[in-house]
């Protein structure tokens, strides 16, 4: 299967668009910059959804829908918002077709049928959400909400890669209200620290927590706070953002509240969210040329089990020890696949599973059962061994474990190689080109941010949260600087 497959070093976009298809995680659809996530990529999602749904259950937010349209002038309403995403937006005209008469068979728009109100498909739901909670918020009593939503968005884009920039994606937007300035503050760092969380313990992929300038936030938010990630060919990619909204979605709707003094007041708020964009961050993460990589936590097979065999009666005794090993890893909570299809060889199903990115891989024969043995290989390191079938519990549990830490430290450590410090324009240019992270000092101007965007294509990815302060002069402008910044070129 990975015969025809280019490496990374030839070609790292073909080799990651290639991967995307070649392992049955996703295909370009009829509709341009849309996808078709096949079935064992959206198992994939399926995990990270699961994982993410109950770290927000855990911590009081509920799952709501909310419409898939939005009337333009309640998306116009919050005026930054509306700026923000304008260029952006898919707009519904009509509402029915009709038979041209001239060419039968074809269809064309019934020109009576135009809206009275056009109608935006949802880029982002604050407006839908907020005209909603107006409906629902008049006291303190009715504070805090907590939602969240499971949606699809649509984002016309121009340049569009699977998973990482679609005109139509799946993500999850969680939208709440609160009483207070300080509550909505602890909401949105609360909610990053979640991301970072679910980055670093399921997807083992190193974040840096911080926050965006003033050019980078959100359209309509205060502050926007984000995890930025390294890709193995240099390049950041921003894999979640939580934002402050302070009070302005709650002015552009009118949603005020009586506080417990029975003054009437603004509600503060908060919108976070991560996409599909996450399933194209763990293959960049991970994945070698040798196909998909998958830590164990996020992966729709963990274990697959494969016959080896001359005849059929090998492969029924073989089929009742893989069975009952099957049976014994099912009841610990991991997910087992026993192969034994007759239509392709071992050989074969060796490397679709390593391709596909099954974290271990099980092969067992007559001498195998003769012996009370299995072979074992992981696919993070593609090291075989041979271990008793009587510890086959105890060890796979441990070792998926060690795979899942493994993938974490193998990606820090490549960031850790890839973090250099500029101390000056000409260094930081040089740097770029190496690809990675680069610390250095900015002077906190937008003109600025955008002469070294303009000229090196490399953004400021965020402002660190534990950043120290530190005096010094900005690289391209030489004025004073507080603090060093984290500049890449990214996704």
């Amino acid at each position: 299967m990975a015969k025809n497959f280019v490496s990374r070093e030839e070609d790292y976009s073909k080799w990651y668009n290639d991967l995307i298809v070649k392992a049955d995680l996703a295909e370009h659809s009829e509709v341009r910059g849309c996808m078709v996530i096949k079935p064992y990529g959206y198992a994939i999602w399926e995990k990270i959804q699961g994982a993410l749904d109950k770290m927000f259950k855990d911590t009081g937010h509920s799952n709501a829908y909310f419409p898939l349209f939005v009337p333009k002038s309640l998306f116009e309403a919050e005026e930054k918002n509306a700026e923000g995403f304008a260029k952006e937006c898919a707009v519904v005209t009509h509402y029915r077709l009709k038979t041209d008469e001239n060419n039968k068979g074809k269809l064309m728009v019934d020109p009576m049928a135009k809206l009275e109100e056009e109608l935006i498909v949802r880029p982002t739901s604050e407006a839908i959400i907020w005209k909603t909670y107006r409906n629902w918020i008049q006291s303190y009593r009715d504070l805090p909400i907590l939602i969240n939503q499971w949606a699809n968005v649509v984002r016309w884009e121009m340049r569009t890669r699977l998973f990482l920039r679609t005109t139509e994606f799946l993500w999850q937007e969680g939208h709440t209200a609160h009483a207070t300035k300080v509550e909505a503050l602890e909401e949105t760092e609360k909610m990053l620290n979640i991301y970072a969380d679910f980055a670093e313990n399921w997807m083992s992929m190193p974040v840096i927590k911080g926050f965006k300038t003033a050019s980078e936030r959100f359209a309509g938010a205060e502050e926007t706070y984000c995890i930025e990630a390294l890709m193995q060919d240099g390049k950041a990619l921003q894999a979640g953002t939580s934002h402050f909204l302070g009070q302005n979605f709650a002015k552009a709707f009118d949603v005020k509240f009586h506080n417990k003094e029975g003054i009437q007041e603004y509600v503060w708020a908060t919108s976070w969210g991560v996409s599909t964009r996450l399933m194209g961050a763990l293959v960049m993460t991970h994945s070698d040329d040798n196909g998909l990589v998958l830590p164990p936590l996020l992966a729709p097979i963990q274990v697959v089990i494969i016959p080896i065999y001359k005849n059929d009666e090998q492969l029924a005794s073989i089929s009742i020890v893989a069975n009952k090993i099957k049976e014994v890893l099912d009841k610990k909570g991991i997910s087992v696949k026993y192969d034994d299809r007759d239509t392709q060889k071992p050989g074969w199903k060796f490397n679709e599973y390593e391709f596909k990115g099954v974290p271990l891989r099980m092969a067992v024969g007559p001498r195998d059962i003769e012996n009370n043995t299995i072979e074992v290989a992981r696919r993070d390191t593609l090291q075989k061994e041979v271990i008793s079938i009587d510890s086959i519990a105890e060890y796979t549990e441990k070792t998926l474990g060690a795979i899942q830490q493994n993938l974490f430290e193998k990606a820090k450590t490549f960031r850790t190689n890839h973090t250099y410090q500029a101390n000056s324009y000409e260094e930081f240019k040089l740097l770029l080109d190496k690809g990675g992270f680069i610390y250095a000092h900015w002077d906190g101007t937008t003109e600025t941010e955008e002469k070294i965007k303009e000229e090196t294509k490399a953004t400021i990815r965020c402002i660190p949260s534990n950043n120290k302060k530190e005096e010094g002069k900005c690289i391209y402008s030489g004025k004073p600087s507080t603090q060093k910044v984290i500049f890449a070129r990214a996704y």
